[in-house]
């Protein structure tokens, strides 16, 4: 069907649903969007399944700008294969699948542990001395990710949620963002996993100092000299589901940075994403602004993670069930006359 006359279709259908009009408010939204997303009047959401990367910073060996130290990153893959972080909690909770992936934390995982291993190196460099990673090694994340999105979407999942773990991944957000907002570097730092005043005061000084030592010309580049593995792999599952036709759940602000890289690669993206939620981060908020955002959760979250996208999905099956099961005026034989 032609996309407007889906959308006409679509809106008629919602439009005369037992209620009155606009009464269920982003639901309304969220099921056009999904509709038109899946090309059907009868939209679902199949297999939902959350990917969590994993990597680590190389400016988190100095412990400057994070107050936990680097080796939390590994031991919090650990937590997520055991079942005991919030992200396993809330999908099994919400019946949502989940995968953890090694982007590249630096440490050695044994085979057997259920972890997809697509590690690019055992961390970033320090971007303080160099850039974070070399084109090449962005290109492989990209092209990993793309393959671990693909087989999900071919094994039945036609929505996906993405979260991170990377102790300092909140600066190299950071630097994401001023970058392609074009917003003071100050006004994009914060507290990450806890920092006090002091802490983000120095935080912001370190990044202002690295975001002037570069002059990155494009997306890519950027995404090279100031991000993790696992900002690059989601980038590059975020491009692949958008290829695919898949909905994307947008979590944080390490995600929405990634969503940053991505839409200025194509900004056609931004049409399959749906934004889960305004994170408790300083800059996450500014983020949506500029991306014109309208997230559906505000629950002073900033764990990460993927919680907010496990959060949320329950709506979009709520906005989809409503769409194919609530009676019409006419099925019901209610009168929609005032």
């Amino acid at each position: 069907m032609i996309k407007t006359a889906l959308k006409q279709a679509l809106q008629h259908k919602i439009d005369t649903k037992t209620k009155p009009l606009g009464a269920l408010g982003k639901l309304e939204d969220l099921a056009l969007k999904i509709g038109c997303i899946q090309n059907t009047e009868t939209p679902k959401i199949s297999n939902p399944t959350i990917v969590v990367f994993a990597a680590d910073h190389g400016i988190a060996a100095k412990g400057e700008v994070n107050p936990f130290p680097q080796e939390v990153t590994a031991q919090m893959v650990y937590n997520f294969v055991n079942g005991g972080a919030a992200i396993n909690v809330f999908s099994k909770t919400n019946d949502v699948g989940l995968k953890v992936v090694d982007a590249g934390v630096n440490h050695t995982f044994d085979a057997n542990l259920n972890i997809i291993d697509a590690k690019i190196d055992f961390g970033t460099k320090n971007y303080q001395i160099e850039p974070a990673m070399s084109a090449a090694q962005c290109e492989e994340a990209f092209n990993k990710a793309g393959t671990i999105v693909e087989n999900l979407h071919k094994n039945g999942c036609n929505t996906i949620g993405f979260g991170e773990m990377g102790i300092s991944n909140t600066s190299s957000a950071a630097l994401l963002m001023s970058y392609f907002t074009n917003t003071p570097i100050e006004n994009c730092v914060g507290s990450g996993t806890g920092l006090n005043p002091e802490g983000i005061s120095v935080k912001g000084k370190i990044l202002a100092e690295v975001y002037t030592k570069y002059n990155p010309k494009t997306a890519q580049e950027v995404l090279a000299t100031f991000g993790g593995f696992e900002i690059a792999m989601l980038c590059g599952a975020i491009l692949k589901a958008a290829e695919l036709n898949m909905l994307i759940v947008i979590d944080g602000f390490i995600v929405t940075a990634a969503l940053l890289v991505a839409q200025a690669i194509n900004p056609k993206v931004l049409d399959y994403c749906v934004f889960a939620h305004n994170s408790n981060e300083q800059g996450h908020k500014k983020m949506l602004e500029f991306l014109n955002a309208d997230p559906l959760l505000s629950l002073g979250l900033r764990l990460g993670e993927g919680t907010g996208a496990a959060l949320a999905i329950p709506l979009l099956r709520a906005s989809v069930n409503f769409l194919n099961e609530m009676a019409s005026f006419e099925s019901a034989g209610v009168s929609n006359e005032s």
